[in-house]
């Protein structure tokens, strides 16, 4: 799991997957968000940057240091050494059919998002079930939104229900 700052998790324990990623300041974006929610990042490969790419490293600030993401070279090794369990994994797509906001969510859930370019592929969207493969609302007729700006919808929703949990200035 990834860490931030070595201490135990004080945020809501959710697991942010993503696979594939394709633009560096995303990722970064992503960093920040987990160190300020708590939240464990797992980055799925092949990724189209490396890990020490400097746009990630700008748009994570001095948050790289505070989480450390968990590599995995493919969506096979990921479903070996995360283990994640299904009951307990949410896709996110444009292809969903349940509102995000239907969803209970609990601690410890997997959010899984794919690349910015290609969305969750097949694969990806058979392992994880159609029943739990969510859609953010947005206007008839567009595509999709940033993969950051998605994340921290998802996030914030889950740490909500969750009563934010390990939250400073939250209100229950």
């Amino acid at each position: 799991m990834s860490s931030i700052d070595g201490a135990s998790n004080p945020g809501p324990n959710l697991n942010i997957v993503l696979v594939e990623p394709q633009i560096p300041p995303n990722t970064g974006n992503i960093i920040r968000l987990c160190v300020n929610t708590g939240c464990h990042l797992h980055l799925v490969g092949p990724m189209g940057f490396p890990l020490d790419d400097s746009r990630m490293r700008r748009a994570g600030l001095d948050y790289r240091e505070r989480c450390l993401p968990v590599f995995y070279p493919s969506w096979g090794d990921f479903l070996q050494q995360a283990a994640p369990l299904q009951s307990q994994s949410v896709g996110l797509s444009s292809r969903g059919n349940n509102p995000l906001f239907d969803h209970r969510f609990m601690q410890e859930d997997w959010l899984i998002f794919g690349s910015e370019t290609a969305g969750l592929g097949e694969i990806h969207r058979e392992w994880i079930g159609a029943e739990r493969l969510l859609k953010i609302p947005m206007v008839e007729g567009n595509r999709s939104l940033n993969l950051s700006n998605s994340v921290a919808i998802v996030v914030y929703e889950a740490w909500r229900q969750l009563g934010f949990t390990g939250a400073l200035g939250a209100r229950g």
